[in-house]
């Protein structure tokens, strides 16, 4: 009895599944050249090996699962921290979305390749819809590529400007018991709260007694903004500190009367010259001005 033709007893994601399974180890070799893979892992080949090899077992999961069109297959979700690192350093090497999409699209030619070798007694049918289904497996691949780097990217983004605002948001240590937070530039929600943890942890680190909230260098705030710097007075003085607040602009001054926030417990200062003459009179001390009569330093 003849042997029977591989690939004409399953479907074409049976066939699939086997055929990844049956090569993972060549597959991995020829995707190890391929600049997706060699760009990355520039240390060691067969560390590029073993990853290709990795993703080809997701394929071959997703294939078992019959969810070659799904992005959120199972079988993603083990390589996905693999290929957003992938996708990341690609982007970062200064390839654009449709760079790294175009490099994915280089895995599929030595698939198809070995796929055809596999199939070369098949009949023509069978080979044509197992071509098919590997281009959308290949296709939704390249889906879950993009979407992951896309979303490393965007926290990669978020971070760096958490750090802009902290950079942004600097605690100054006028003196024993007092620190001031001297902003500028537009206040938003987001930056209104880095300002609000920033004081808050100085406070703590250096047991200040005063806190000095310059805003002479902010233009405007809106009503959250306003409602942040209110809170972040309040949460001073849980924390054991009196928070002055120096520099309200007219226009700002005006918004906060429009927003009807109660400003009868804030201590406010014309500058931040005032708001730390101010403390060092709490404390009982002073700033003594130099008598411009006295005598003149030779």
């Amino acid at each position: 009895m003849p042997e029977q033709v591989r690939g004409t007893a399953g479907s074409p994601t049976d066939e699939l599944k086997g055929f990844l399974r049956r090569r993972r180890e060549q597959i991995g070799q020829r995707w190890a050249d391929e600049p997706l893979f060699r760009a990355v892992f520039t240390l060691s080949r067969d560390e590029a090996v073993e990853a290709g090899k990795s993703v080809v077992d997701a394929l071959a999961q997703v294939a078992d699962a019959a969810r070659v069109e799904d992005p959120d297959a199972a079988g993603f979700t083990t390589v996905r921290e693999q290929l957003a690192r992938m996708g990341v350093a690609r982007s970062r090497a200064g390839l654009s979305t449709g760079q790294v999409s175009t490099e994915l699209a280089a895995l599929r030619p030595p698939l198809e390749n070995l796929l055809l070798a596999d199939l070369a007694d098949a009949p023509p049918e069978h080979v044509r819809d197992c071509l098919s289904t590997l281009s959308v497996l290949m296709g939704t691949l390249r889906v879950v590529v993009v979407q992951t780097a896309l979303s490393e990217g965007q926290a990669l983004i978020d971070r760096q400007r958490l750090q802009l605002l902290e950079v942004a948001t600097p605690v100054i240590k006028l003196w024993d018991g007092i620190v001031a937070v001297p902003l500028i530039g537009t206040l938003d929600s987001a930056r209104s709260q880095v300002v609000m943890e920033t004081l808050l942890e100085s406070i703590v680190e250096q047991q200040a007694r005063y806190a000095i909230l310059d805003i002479t260098g902010v233009p405007t705030v809106d009503s959250l903004v306003a409602q942040h710097l209110m809170k972040t007075v309040a949460a001073a003085r849980l924390m054991g500190a009196e928070c002055i607040v120096s520099g309200i602009r007219p226009a700002i001054a005006q918004t906060m009367v429009h927003l009807g926030l109660d400003l009868g417990n804030v201590v406010t200062r014309a500058s931040l010259a005032d708001a730390l003459g101010y403390v060092l009179h709490q404390l009982g001390g002073g700033i003594v001005t130099p008598d411009p009569t006295g005598p003149v330093a030779r």
